[in-house]
């Protein structure tokens, strides 16, 4: 884009502004200031200390120690202020508290959830549990096995039992267990010398269903789950923190924990583990929380609000977050100067928690930054800077400086 087509362009901007903002010419003897360097018309970073010619092939311009338009400066009469509703904030030196505010879900404390997979192929028969989400009981019977390697297995103990060979038992015995066979159906078989076509599988804890594989008659491999428990009297919370606050979260921490189903109602917690990697896709850090759930309140894959408690930072100045801009390359900020002078000035941001944000670089304690009409100022003293960038001649020739009035 050429350099009469910018000056075209901002002419129609001016248009459209109009009545708020209007060009008053004003006689500038360019020979009475010192010039501080020089500057290419198109390319502001692009600055030497002595006349000469851009990238562009276009003559480098002057900036001067007292060009406010440089420094983003724009003044503004105070019925246009009033107009714009602009608020200000000063800016404080206090602590910012690292609190990560994020969402995750209820799952299944894993500690508390048992896979039943059978040690031989075989069919399943008279099954208990029909559909997932039922209770059972430790030591409840789930489902009988009828498998060809358990009966001969069974058959082999009886032989051992009938011949009285030590040996062969102390074999035998062990390997009924080893297939999946309980102490007290083994002991059955023991009293009884009888075998049975059927062996029975029962749960190993109390829980609910969460996942049932198989149906009646099914045949089955010990490959297959054939189903899973979990006991929901303690739950996990897995909560998703984004990258750039992962050094932020510390094992211990609070944690605060809201459910859209049960409003007002909050969970204390604490931050039991971190994952040790991101999600390759989402760019978050999982962290789990685990509560005690005895009245099953909490329950799996409910959405919940998780507010987590990090370390203060102090000794820092911070600002209201909505007083901060961002272009998407840069940040800044509008500093009010006061009679109505307003400055547009590049900061580097730091943490955010709730309502404020740190401000690293470019803002000092005690200035007042502007929360409410700031963006209107800033595109104004953009457009006032670049102008002039384009206007300003090498030489002392009258010049054009922007105002907004009402």
């Amino acid at each position: 884009m050429n350099k009469h087509r910018l000056i075209r362009i901002a002419g129609i901007i001016l248009l459209m502004l109009a009545p708020a903002c209007v060009l008053t010419p004003v006689a500038v003897a360019d020979e009475q200031k010192e010039i501080l360097y020089w500057v290419a018309p198109m390319d502001p970073n692009y600055q030497r200390d002595k006349p000469g010619k851009s990238p562009m092939g276009m003559d480098l311009v002057p900036v001067y120690a007292d060009d406010d338009a440089q420094g983003g400066v724009v003044s503004i009469k105070p019925e246009v202020v009033q107009n714009l509703g602009v608020r200000t904030a000063k800016a404080e030196r206090t602590r910012l508290w690292r609190g990560i505010d994020t969402v995750g879900y209820v799952d299944y404390d894993e500690s508390k959830v048992s896979h039943i997979h059978l040690r031989t192929e075989g069919w399943i028969e008279n099954l208990v549990v029909k559909s997932e989400g039922e209770r059972v009981k430790k030591d409840e019977r789930l489902f009988d096995l009828y498998s060809p390697e358990l009966v001969n297995a069974q058959k082999e103990f009886v032989t051992a039992l009938s011949s009285g060979n030590k040996s062969l038992i102390r074999a035998s015995k062990p390997r009924l267990a080893a297939l999946g066979v309980s102490d007290s159906q083994i002991e059955q078989i023991e009293k009884t010398r009888q075998t049975r076509q059927h062996i029975s599988i029962y749960a190993p804890q109390d829980g609910v269903v969460s996942s049932l594989m198989v149906r009646e008659g099914m045949f089955v491999k010990p490959s297959v789950n054939v189903m899973s428990l979990g006991d929901l009297s303690s739950v996990w919370l897995l909560a998703e923190v984004f990258e750039k606050q992962a050094q932020w979260v510390r094992v211990g921490q609070d944690a605060e924990v809201r459910l859209s189903y049960v409003p007002g109602q909050v969970w204390q917690g604490k931050v039991e583990y971190i994952y040790p990697s991101l999600d390759p896709k989402t760019r978050t850090l999982k962290v789990r929380l685990r509560f005690e759930n005895p009245d099953e309140g909490l329950k799996p894959n409910m959405y919940a609000n998780v507010s987590i408690f990090g370390g203060p930072k102090e000794n820092i100045v911070v600002i209201p977050l909505e007083g901060l801009i961002r272009t998407g390359r840069e940040e800044r900020v509008i500093i009010d100067l006061g009679e109505g002078r307003f400055e547009a000035r590049d900061v580097v941001s730091g943490i955010e928690s709730g309502d404020y944000v740190e401000i690293i670089q470019g803002v000092d304690e005690g200035e007042h930054v502007v929360t409410s009409g700031q963006f209107l100022i800033d595109s104004e003293a953009s457009m006032r800077a670049g102008i002039k960038r384009m206007h300003k001649p090498a030489g002392g020739v009258a010049e054009e400086s922007r105002e907004m009035k009402p």
